[in-house]
């Protein structure tokens, strides 16, 4: 038989305690205890029957199921989730207030392919018209209905298939999942649901977990796939307890690079890859897609390349970007020398300036040093290590590089440019680009051709791309002012 019992739980954290106290000892909220009760089972209950659900199952008799992804017609989003959405699989996207999280899921909502959704998710058991009927329910607790509709018509949205719900309580959005049967749930956003048996107060970690578990539970039982909008923190992480990202399938970021940019990532995915991005435009029609991004971050200039500038082929995920690298070297102004980077690692620029002074004897240890990437992308393969020790050398002699030459390649502590992959694809990118020389590693791939300039060190890149006496140049010393 089952024992009921009562149990004080603090509405701002979430702690518990066996009796009523005035301040919460974990938060040290005052007047936050509400008493709730709990059923527990009675000792021995349950001994020698079997329970649904308990039994262990052999891996060979578990039923396939089949691996066909829910296209979202938006070509960008199905890109990063790895080719679409995953059946009863839970995404969670976070991002910047203002930036197009709520823009995009509805766009995301309006475009997916409703009628294969609803055939893929609907039972056996429902009939034609049942399956016709099945909605993308749009989960909204910080928008009016009102307010939601006013976004849609500026998007030009007008979907039968879109049902909204004002709703904050959890309890009522299950039932309305049951009500409804869904084909597709997004959740605006998951800080502001909140649970009876958890207290009144939304957002704290107890309301974000328990919610986001109850939410994600049935649509995994129930094979309908579901958006979790998520909010973060001053230092660009999703606000709330760590936990809550491994509960779900898939985290996106939905970062801005510029006033219209928006670059969509992964930073988990269980049926995809994590190295894709996504790129948008926002317009006053909404968010548009990147088709073409191979010259998006380059900086066109009529003039002569300053120094300090190089570009390079990056692969993100499946394809080739071109990125501008720029790097500023100027006298340090205390007595510590500042690497200021934040789009690429600076630990990583410490270390190819290190490189370049061992190497090539260039002072950096009294220079201050900026690096930046153009259009604002985050960088994090090793491939720009080429280019950016290139990029330092022009800063710091004043020596511009041709602007028909880019790079790519990995430095060795030694001073050595291993191989890295896709040089194929980034050689015949930059050459569709127009750049008419290539500097890199020598691999297996390259291939040969005249444009392609292989190069097994510092020292010889240095040469090749600027053409002159290493040794001699880089023992020249620079004025102090």
């Amino acid at each position: 038989m089952a024992k009921v019992k009562s149990a004080f739980i603090c509405s701002n954290c979430g702690h518990e305690e066996s009796k009523w106290a005035g301040r919460c000892p974990e938060c040290g909220e005052w007047n936050t205890f509400t008493e709730v009760t709990k059923t527990s089972a009675a000792k021995g209950q349950g001994a020698g029957e079997k329970k649904r659900g308990t039994d262990s199952i052999p891996l060979n008799a578990i039923p396939h199921e089949s691996g066909d992804r829910i296209k979202t017609n938006t070509e960008e989003v199905d890109r990063v989730l790895g080719g679409g959405l995953v059946r009863g699989s839970s995404v969670l996207i976070g991002g910047e207030p203002g930036i197009g999280k709520s823009t995009l899921m509805l766009q995301v909502a309006a475009s997916t392919n409703n009628a294969n959704a609803c055939i893929a998710h609907a039972p056996a058991a429902r009939t034609s018209a049942a399956r016709a009927a099945a909605k993308i329910l749009y989960v909204t607790g910080e928008e009016s209905a009102a307010q939601l509709k006013t976004r849609a018509e500026r998007l030009n949205i007008n979907e039968t298939a879109i049902e909204v719900l004002c709703e904050t309580d959890l309890e009522s959005i299950v039932r309305s999942f049951q009500t409804i049967k869904p084909s597709l749930v997004i959740i605006d956003s998951i800080q502001t649901l909140t649970s009876p048996e958890l207290g009144n107060v939304p957002g704290t970690p107890n309301q974000i977990k328990y919610c986001c578990h109850e939410i994600v539970s049935y649509c995994r039982e129930t094979g309908c796939p579901v958006f979790l909008i998520a909010h973060v923190t001053k230092e660009g992480s999703i606000a709330g307890p760590k936990l809550i990202e491994h509960m779900v399938d898939t985290v996106l970021y939905f970062d801005q690079s510029d006033s219209e940019l928006r670059i969509l990532r992964a930073s988990k995915n269980r049926f995809g890859s994590v190295d894709e991005v996504g790129l948008f435009t926002m317009s006053a029609k909404g968010l548009q897609e990147v088709r073409n991004p191979a010259s998006l971050f380059i900086v066109h200039r009529e003039k002569q390349t300053p120094p300090g500038i190089i570009v390079a082929p990056v692969y993100e995920g499946s394809r080739v970007l071109m990125i501008e690298i720029q790097a500023l070297v100027v006298p340090a102004k205390g007595a510590i020398s500042r690497v200021f980077s934040d789009r690429i690692d600076s630990r990583r620029v410490s270390r190819v300036a290190a490189i370049l002074e061992k190497h090539l004897s260039l002072r950096f240890c009294d220079q201050d040093i900026y690096v930046n990437v153009a259009g604002g992308l985050r960088i994090g393969e090793v491939g720009i290590e080429l280019p950016l020790g290139l990029a330092l050398y022009s800063a710091r002699t004043s020596i511009p590089v041709s602007a028909k030459v880019a790079a790519a390649g990995e430095l060795t502590l030694a001073g050595e440019i291993r191989p890295i992959g896709h040089m194929q694809r980034r050689i015949r990118t930059a050459k569709e680009m127009g750049y008419e020389i290539f500097v890199g590693p020598q691999s297996a791939d390259t291939g040969t051709g005249a444009s392609w300039q292989a190069v097994t060190d510092i020292g010889s890149a240095i040469q090749s791309v600027f053409d002159l006496d290493t040794t001699q140049q880089g023992r020249r010393e620079q004025k102090d002012p």
